[in-house]
């Protein structure tokens, strides 16, 4: 789907003097370096958010780009300072593993490929930090887990919700309980839309397109993250209003995370409709995320009238330094592949008490 390119049409780039020269050394003491990430995927979350977040960051900064565009090469490094040495295709990027520049590779390529991209930059003994969702099944996410583990390298799934302040405020409550027990939550995540070309990986079934992946995972997430608990049971029942558009993947998916105790979820996504928002109700109260993942930010609002405004710092670079301080051994590891595995498996599940119109409970 994407063109592939060699350090052989990059050398030509270079001689042709379409690639930069080579950036300024560092002067820093080694120990006091910033960790370097090269960004492997070049869409629009690379190029709008992620790096300009790492402009803003105190523990890691970009230092490389793996893509499998080579137009995008000049302006990056342009914009960036990248070294020639510093850029990678996806042929080419197993000799990786020789670059001391490079600490970490952080994955944000379609669903699909999360898989082998990410085995791929643990087998060349870099830290991985895989985009969200995780990957398309429990399998594909067990051999992430598998490779960091074998390679010893850190794993961080992209969830920046779990590093955003007022997410975190609000998912301490589960144990201080200032409004009482947890009595239900109400979960959902989606944007506006009529669709996309039918050649968009976000309408092809097997590169993890549609609704309840993208847009799920933070309604699934989200609940996880409020209730502290796994759910025993879901359900699934998927809308739809643009049945011709969407022909391989679902454009609203509405279901439900039982966690027992007779405490549920009552959650949705969407590509076509609008949600935004995360409210837990309690016995004595209820607090709301309204938005819960807008990437300008995220507002907490409470029954007794308390206001939680967002951050001004982007919340990507606040991600990206509490990961970095996670490899550095300076902070915790806040969303960790076993998290990403857990919301994909319930992915699954819904997707199957969809297909299947029965409750789904899980082991």
């Amino acid at each position: 789907m994407m063109a592939s390119f060699n350090r052989r049409q990059f050398i030509k780039l270079t001689s042709s003097g379409l690639l930069l020269a080579a950036a300024p050394a560092w002067s820093l003491p080694a120990s006091q370096k910033k960790l370097g990430v090269a960004l492997l995927g070049l869409g629009n979350y690379s190029t709008n958010l992620l790096a300009p977040a790492l402009q803003d960051t105190q523990f890691c900064e970009l230092r490389g780009i793996i893509t499998g565009s080579p137009e995008k090469v000049p302006e990056w490094q342009r914009k960036y300072k990248i070294k020639d040495a510093n850029v990678y295709s996806y042929d080419d990027m197993d000799t990786i593993t020789d670059n001391d520049d490079i600490d970490i590779i952080y994955v944000v390529t379609p669903t699909g490929t999360h898989k082998s991209f990410s085995v791929q930059a643990a087998n060349a003994g870099k830290h991985v930090w895989c985009e969200k969702p995780m990957a398309m099944d429990e399998k594909e996410c067990q051999a992430i887990i598998d490779a960091c583990e074998k390679n010893g390298v850190k794993l961080a799934i992209g969830y920046r919700m779990q590093h955003e302040p007022n997410t975190r405020t609000f998912g301490d409550y589960r144990d201080s309980r200032p409004y009482g027990p947890i009595t239900g939550l109400s979960s959902f995540a989606g944007y506006a839309g009529s669709g996309r070309p039918a050649d968009n990986w976000r309408m092809q079934k097997d590169m993890g397109g549609g609704a309840l992946y993208d847009m799920g995972v933070y309604a699934i997430n989200g609940a996880r993250y409020m209730t502290g608990k796994e759910p025993v049971s879901v359900t699934g029942r998927h809308e739809k209003s643009h049945p011709k558009v969407f022909t391989e993947v679902d454009e609203t998916t509405y279901f439900t995370m039982d966690f027992g105790n007779g405490v549920t979820a009552d959650c949705g996504t969407s590509v076509v409709k609008g949600f935004n928002h995360l409210k837990t109700q309690c016995e004595n109260g209820w607090y709301e995320l309204k938005p819960m993942q807008q990437y300008t930010g995220v507002t907490g609002f409470t029954s007794d009238g308390k206001k939680l405004s967002p951050i001004s710092k982007m919340q990507q670079a606040l991600q990206m330094d509490n990961d970095a301080q996670a490899i550095l051994g300076t902070g915790p590891a806040l969303v960790t592949g076993a998290e990403g595995l857990a919301d994909i498996r319930l992915v699954n599940a819904i997707f199957r008490a969809a297909d299947t119109g029965n409750p789904v409970r899980l082991g």
